[in-house]
């Protein structure tokens, strides 16, 4: 990669601790994509963290645990690894349950962060790092969060990679922020709080997305147009939250993390199925009553034993139950298996995960080497060498005007557009938004489901406008925006072109 070649060749043209910092930025070039899960306490991030994993593996009752930064990270043996402040580590056993343990039997005030690795595909590609719920932090907390996540910053003065150089590249690359009905209006703040990017870059677009989580708990009489229908009534509302929480992040989305969970990381059994089925054999009247509230569920006289009630409104609550057994009685020979995926699609996990692929996973590579060279920036301004800090500018720059380079100024322009450091037009800024914060081309140029001849005439017209405007019509900060959106249409252009 370009950006590790850069890394290497100016790491004899610098000071040992800014070297030190390039060889890290180099190690995360090689590393899967850290994502950061943030939110509010009770917001279900643990929850959503175990069910993207697959695995019931992140405590989700309050505990010690819950009050430290967690890295979920693939490995070749499961283990837990308690990481203290002085750099010290403990290997820790897995609870009973498979969950990391609630306590952990040490002093928690010198631990820094926790370790997790687990022989799990899903982390192959990206590491998940679970982090403190904010609205209840105690100050070790945040502290522990701003350390892991790249916000502090304290210079140690010392010669190898000192806290300032090792926090501008240990920030999570990228964010997944977990809301629930109401945005607060402090939301866009503490989003903005957790470093998207190395070097304490805010989210954006580029590499935010964020859920609605508890979708479920939704009253849907009082969404608007949503007829009743409660997913319906998420979804309208994550399109509200999106228009609140934008340009920080790319999309909002709604999902139901518990029964996300209980679907997904093996809680659903066949034993649940069955209890299910017992359920949907009740009179209508009967089990419309039990619906209206989980203490009438749990308490109401029915074959079906409290316990076993208790234990289905726990994995699925009375959303999940109900959707359940509305697939039940429309097809009553439906397996536990089957049963378990109209779970997860009501969960709407999967549109959470392809949202990832497309902002995260397809643009991992493009969105690491945007972050390692805000680290290597960061490095450089932190070395109080003005010699240092130009010759890493100049390297810089020389890189970024290479062709092969596009990506990176793309994400580049976009990011400038988001935070408003360039001003353009609403309608233009929302042009340059959707073209760079998209990887599939029929969304990119704003025609979802076009035909190829269609879409190439567009990217053709909108690269001669953008030509046009940079030329003619623009400031020189929106100018040099407009070259990079111009190559972006000419070079999707030639992309639909091959055959």
């Amino acid at each position: 990669m370009s950006v590790a070649q850069l890394c290497q060749r100016l790491a004899t043209q610098v000071s040992p601790r800014t070297a030190a910092g390039f060889a890290e930025v180099q190690r995360r070039l090689a590393a899967p994509l850290q994502v950061a899960v943030a939110g509010r306490i009770k917001s279900g991030k643990s929850t959503l963290v175990n069910a993207l994993i697959g695995r019931r593996v992140a405590p989700t009752d309050v505990g010690e645990c819950t009050r430290l930064v967690t890295r979920f990270q693939y490995g070749t043996v499961d283990r837990v690894e308690v990481v203290f402040t002085d750099g010290a580590k403990q290997v820790l056993p897995f609870a009973a349950d498979g969950s990391i343990p609630a306590e952990l039997g040490v002093d928690i005030k010198k631990v820094s962060h926790l370790e997790a690795y687990l022989t799990n595909a899903v982390l192959q590609g990206m590491t998940v790092i679970d982090t403190p719920g904010l609205g209840s932090l105690d100050a070790a907390s945040v502290s522990r969060t701003e350390q892991l996540l790249g916000a502090a910053q304290e210079d140690t003065g010392s010669d190898n990679l000192d806290d300032t150089s090792r926090n501008a590249v240990a920030g999570a690359e990228a964010v997944l922020y977990v809301v629930t009905q109401g945005v607060r209006a402090d939301d866009q703040q503490a989003l903005a709080a957790f470093t998207a990017a190395t070097a304490s870059r805010e989210a954006g677009p580029v590499n935010a997305i964020a859920v609605l989580n508890k979708a479920d708990t939704i009253v849907a009489e009082t969404v608007a147009g949503s007829g009743g229908d409660v997913w319906l009534a998420a979804k309208l509302l994550a399109e509200k939250q999106a228009s609140t929480l934008k340009p920080r992040v790319a999309d909002v989305l709604p999902v139901i993390g518990l029964i996300a969970e209980s679907a997904e990381s093996g809680g659903f059994t066949s034993a649940d199925a069955d209890a299910l089925r017992r359920l949907a054999d009740l009179d209508d009247d009967v089990l419309e009553t039990m619906l209206i509230s989980a203490d009438l569920f749990t308490s109401w006289e029915c074959d079906v034993p409290a316990g076993v009630r208790l234990r289905l409104l726990e994995k699925l609550d009375l959303y999940g139950i109900r959707r359940a057994v509305d697939a039940i009685r429309a097809e009553p020979a439906i397996t536990a298996g089957a049963l378990r995926r109209v779970l997860l699609d009501a969960s709407g996990l999967d549109a959470v995960r392809r949202r990832l692929a497309v902002v995260f996973a397809a643009r991992a590579d493009g969105i690491k080497a945007a972050a390692a060279l805000a680290s290597v920036t960061a490095l450089a301004h932190t070395s109080g060498d003005a010699g240092e800090r130009q010759r890493v500018h100049d390297a810089i720059e020389v890189l970024l005007a290479k062709p092969e380079a596009h990506q990176l100024r793309l994400l580049e322009a976009l990011t400038l557009v988001a935070s408003g450091a360039v001003d353009m037009p609403e309608d233009l800024a929302e042009e340059v938004l959707r073209v760079g914060s998209n990887a599939d081309l029929g969304a990119q140029l704003g025609l979802p489901g076009a035909a190829r001849p269609e879409l190439a005439a567009h990217a053709l017209e909108r690269a001669g406008w953008w030509r046009s405007f940079a030329s003619f019509g623009a400031t020189p900060a929106q100018s040099r925006v407009a070259h990079v959106v111009h190559r972006a249409y000419f070079l999707i252009w030639q992309q639909i072109r091959m055959p």
